[in-house]
């Protein structure tokens, strides 16, 4: 059957979702997700100026005997578990519609296991988003709804794999997640060279992946925090390869997952089949996909950083949300290095920087260092 997906947004037509049903949230994290703190060394690299600042700093600490590692040190999103479901869920219900969630952490299932024991969610998919390297690249793939009884041995599987990968044993797991029908496999944000092996390498070892895995991957995701420009590119592939397209907003933050796919279905499991089966498909892009690609990321970024002092206690404050190795080489929270005077000067440095992006001479320098990097009026003519 030919794929059928519709792309709409909400500030072209705001009754998009009238005559459906539900409103499907997918591919966002919550607190027990690990991300990187590359984008630190990022803005001291792009940034105007900057680069000296950092590359000073970072010999200051080898000096000293720390070495600054940006690639282990991670972040974790500020909204835990129950608080990153109503930001999602609240959005769709204020366009009447109801709704269904599926949260996707890097590599653990912890998050939807505990909601299913909470009342108001307690219906979540079990889903996760897997890193699955391939070839010289790596791809992130939404594994949605995976059976409850089995999904600790799945995330076992998913994780020995990433460890140890091999080209055909991905492509025979697809297949086995192929032959259960209530589960879904979406290839998240395709295009964007994670691994950084290169764009052109990416995208060659992409073309050849998507060839191999044919219809186990179910969908290819227009994703929600990246450009409209990348997200053109995977219309394009989709329609070169039959796949059909579904929305990921991919969230990190504090503000809802910039698109949603509407549906009829009154299940999560309706939902697969709408997409697996009927392969129909209708994403549609919020109001805030339409501001500036690198507003929104800078947003993103700042809220890792952002202290909230209404949050948890041993949550409220960006250091406590963010790890690196102490000396000894232990993660530990950055709020216990502060304490132990351990925290490395650079790394205090290119957090506070960070925080200034409030300001207005900040965002200007942003907005210069990626230039043309979107289509500023965001027009989603992706069909």
């Amino acid at each position: 059957m030919q794929a059928k997906s519709k792309i709409s947004s909400i500030w072209k037509d705001s009754d998009a979702g009238v005559g459906y049903r539900s409103g499907i949230s997918l591919h966002s994290h919550t607190s027990l997700s690990e991300e990187s703190l590359m984008f630190i060394h990022k803005m001291f690299v792009f940034v105007p100026g900057l680069r000296q600042v950092f590359e000073h700093y970072e010999r200051k600490s080898k000096s000293a005997g720390f070495e600054l590692d940006f690639v282990s040190a991670h972040w974790r999103p500020p909204l835990l578990p129950k608080m990153a479901y109503d930001v999602e869920a609240g959005q769709i219900q204020k366009l009447g519609l109801e709704a269904m969630v599926s949260l996707t952490d890097h590599d653990t299932i912890e998050a939807p296991m505990f909601l299913r024991t909470v009342t108001s969610s307690r219906h979540i998919p079990v889903s996760v988003e897997w890193t699955a390297p391939f070839g010289v690249t790596e791809f992130h793939l939404g594994v949605h709804n995976l059976p409850t009884a089995d999904g600790a041995e799945w995330m076992r599987r998913f994780v020995t794999y990433t460890a140890m990968p091999d080209d055909a044993k991905l492509l025979a797991m697809l297949r086995e997640l192929d032959d259960m029908p209530g589960v879904m496999v979406v290839l998240n944000h395709p295009v964007w060279d994670l691994h950084k092996v290169g764009d052109e390498v990416h995208r060659r070892e992409l073309v050849r992946f998507v060839e191999a895995a044919g219809t186990t991957i179910h969908a290819l995701e227009l994703n929600g925090l990246r450009s409209a420009r990348e997200n053109r590119v995977v219309t394009r592939l989709a329609r070169e390869t039959g796949h059909l397209l579904i929305s990921g907003g991919d969230r990190h933050s504090l503000e809802p997952n910039a698109n949603i796919n509407l549906t009829r279905a009154t299940s999560f499991r309706e939902f697969v089949e709408e997409v697996r089966v009927e392969r129909r498909s209708h994403i549609l892009f919020m109001q805030q996909y339409a501001r500036p690609w690198e507003q929104r990321m800078l947003h993103s970024t700042l809220d890792a950083v952002t202290d909230f002092p209404e949050f948890i206690a041993g949550w409220r404050r960006w250091d406590e949300r963010c790890f690196h190795r102490d000396r000894d080489g232990v993660m530990k929270p950055m709020s216990t290095l502060w304490a132990d005077g351990k925290a490395p000067l650079p790394l205090r440095a290119a957090i506070e920087f960070v925080r200034m992006g409030r300001s207005r001479t900040f965002k200007r320098s942003f907005s210069l260092a990626f230039r043309g990097s979107h289509d500023p009026a965001a027009e989603m003519e992706l069909l």
